[in-house]
């Protein structure tokens, strides 16, 4: 494996040799959760999907260690496995394995990312019965009135993506604290989840909307959740657009 440092690409581009493939947000402790990152104008990342892989025990365990020590810091934790195969692979039950390699990706004051590998490939498993989301991404959808998540994880740890509803827009995953009021059915299949005290933007932010520490009241359906906004897995409001 190339010991490059790739900064703010999506597709690796190093010099000696150009990778392509796809990335995963690692979201999680207890069960760790994979969050694809989606791209709107790439057709083979137009995709929000939200899966659990079978982990080796020796990335899970770097994974595990290597967050504790940066909690407090805008860092983000991917998987990259190389090749543009389609996802719904993944989805079908026609891949049932995939090398992936371990990264911290960090932030730079200007918001530029940085993708350091810390582990080389492994081989993970996925089942179809493990994918809890999965749609097209449709830049041409319209805008919800207010803010409007995809509630997934297991017990007491709830996490909330935001649900990329049209173009342009922002792509951020967070871990609740706290969590009241979500059932097992909300968190799989990945319920969705409204902030009536959020207007949507319809369009880009330039940070959360959700403020960390802060309770907030939500609902699926007609049924009142709540929760505080805790730390933050991803934030994406710059190649998520790019065309």
């Amino acid at each position: 494996m190339s010991s490059a440092v790739h900064t703010d690409t999506y597709a690796d581009t190093d010099t000696d040799a150009p990778r392509h493939g796809h990335r995963f947000l690692l979201i999680g402790k207890k069960t760790v959760f994979s969050y694809h990152l989606p791209l709107y104008y790439v057709p083979v990342h137009a995709f929000q999907l939200i899966t659990t892989f079978g982990l080796p025990d020796q990335l899970r365990t770097l994974y595990l260690a290597d967050l504790a020590e940066h909690e407090d810091q805008q860092v983000y934790y991917s998987l990259f496995t190389e090749g543009h195969w389609p996802l719904s692979e993944i989805v079908d039950g026609t891949r049932t394995s995939l090398p992936v390699e371990l990264e911290r990706v960090t932030v730079d004051a200007q918001g530029a990312r940085t993708f350091t590998p810390l582990l080389p490939a492994v081989d993970a498993t996925c089942r179809k019965q493990d994918v809890v989301h999965y749609l097209p991404l449709d830049p041409e959808g319209g805008y919800p009135d207010y803010l409007t998540c995809l509630a997934f994880g297991r017990d007491d740890e709830v996490h909330l993506a935001h649900q990329l509803a049209a173009a342009p827009n922002w792509d951020e995953v967070i871990t609740t604290v706290n969590p009241q009021g979500f059932r097992p059915t909300d968190l799989a299949p990945a319920a969705t989840l409204t902030v009536p005290s959020i207007k949507d933007a319809h369009g880009v932010l330039p940070k959360s909307p959700l403020t960390t520490g802060t309770t907030y009241e939500g609902r699926i359906g007609e049924r009142t959740v709540s929760f505080a906004a805790g730390r933050q897995g991803w934030w994406n409001n710059t190649s998520l657009n790019s065309k």
